[in-house]
């Protein structure tokens, strides 16, 4: 019966860290248009007034792990879903909770996002009738979506889980296989520093393989091979850990060194690139074999120990992490627009720019969690989000959100 508790704990927490890292997002999204670096159309708002290059390291920092534990979670819970409530139920629940909302969302933002990136703008190159201009871009902007924004995890969450899906389905038919897979995977997984070469040696020869040691966000709706092999690879170890759920505590195992390292392996590398020369800063940068070994090495180690310290220390059932984690898909859905047209509102406070994005922060995840309480929690939206309406008050146990 311990072993059952300790079991869904466990679960619990990786729930958690899912939540989480969807809600970095905002984080990500509220430091680029403060950051020193330009990001050219990946991010085109750059306030004129004010730039810290705290934030761009807050952006390099989390650019490294989030997005990666995010699909390894993803796979662990798309694992879940095929081994526990069969794959016919698992296609059905990857349906109505990725599909209907990644379709409705990008219809809805599409406009709302064109415009508010139209606005800012605006507003920075202090051009006169703004509100005018933003308006027109919407205007002659075409009706159909051509870009994913910040959607982009979840339409390739849809062709790594369907792909998977496929593939576990062939696989099922041969258990010497499986059984081999899993039996491999749990001897893996015990060996803290193994474990970490192992999966580190497989990432950097993806990254040789690609020729380049920086995936970049693909936003459009033509699948990028990069952006989807390179992910594909974090669903997949997710969806064998599944199988090895039993053996989640060795996570634990050397967290603190592995996260602690991961930071100062990645601020040296910071250090080290932020004095290169800017005009081939990026080539030296995407070819080298050693940034890709680098690289490779801080995600893992990022992996590790961020997954072993909440397995660790968020284990425990909390009605905060489980409103924070009932609320994160609503809130990481509707943020964008919000990161983007705030900062045209602080322009022209007499503000450092980490304080600007701190107000920028704070009154985006205000608004998000504001709306998702009141509009969203109990009502049909939160229903749509998250097969079921949840009342304001938590009460129950927690059940994993499977997003």
């Amino acid at each position: 019966m311990e072993q059952i508790k300790n079991k869904t704990e466990r679960i619990h927490s990786l729930d958690s860290l899912r939540a989480i890292m969807m809600l970095l997002g905002l984080v990500l999204h509220s430091a680029l248009t403060y950051n020193v670096i330009n990001h050219g159309e990946n991010w085109p708002l750059k306030d004129p007034e004010s730039t810290n290059i705290v934030t761009d390291f807050i952006v390099f920092l989390i650019q490294f792990f989030r997005m990666p534990i995010f699909f390894l979670i993803a796979g662990f819970f798309g694992s879940m879903l095929f081994y526990e409530r069969k794959p016919t139920r698992m296609i059905k629940n990857r349906i109505s909770r990725i599909i209907y909302p990644f379709i409705v969302f990008l219809f809805i933002l599409w406009p709302t996002i064109i415009f508010t990136f139209s606005y800012t703008e605006a507003v920075f190159s202090d051009s006169n009738n703004t509100l005018k201009k933003a308006t027109e871009s919407v205007l002659f902007s075409d009706f159909l979506p051509k870009a994913t924004f910040h959607l982009w995890f979840l339409y390739y969450l849809l062709l790594i889980t369907f792909t998977t899906f496929l593939l576990a389905l062939l696989l099922k038919k041969s258990k010497k296989i499986t059984n081999r897979i899993t039996t491999s995977f749990n001897w893996l997984i015990q060996k803290p520093i193994l474990r970490i070469l192992f999966f580190s040696g497989i990432s950097f020869l993806l990254y040789v393989f690609m020729g380049t040691s920086m995936i970049e966000v693909s936003v459009y709706l033509k699948p990028d091979l990069n952006t989807f092999i390179f992910y594909s690879f974090f669903y997949i170890v997710g969806w064998v850990l599944f199988k090895s759920k039993h053996l989640l505590d060795t996570i634990m195992e050397y967290d603190w060194i592995s996260f602690i390292l991961a930071i100062i392996i990645a601020i040296i590398l910071g250090l080290i690139t932020q004095n290169w020369d800017p005009e081939t800063m990026m080539t030296q940068y995407l070819n080298s074999k050693l940034i890709m070994l680098s690289n490779a090495f801080i995600i893992w180690l990022f992996i590790f120990g961020i997954t072993g310290l909440f397995i660790r220390y968020g284990s425990k059932h909390s009605k905060k992490m489980r409103y924070i984690s009932d609320s994160s898909y609503w809130v990481y859905l509707i943020h964008l627009p919000l990161t983007v047209i705030i900062p045209a509102f602080v322009l022209k406070l007499p503000l450092p720019a980490l304080v600007k994005f701190i107000i920028v922060l704070s009154l985006t995840t205000l608004i998000c969690f504001v709306t998702y309480h009141y509009l969203v929690r109990n009502t049909f939206i939160g229903k749509f989000l998250n097969g079921k309406k949840y009342p304001r008050k938590i009460k129950e146990k927690p059940v994993a959100n499977t997003v």
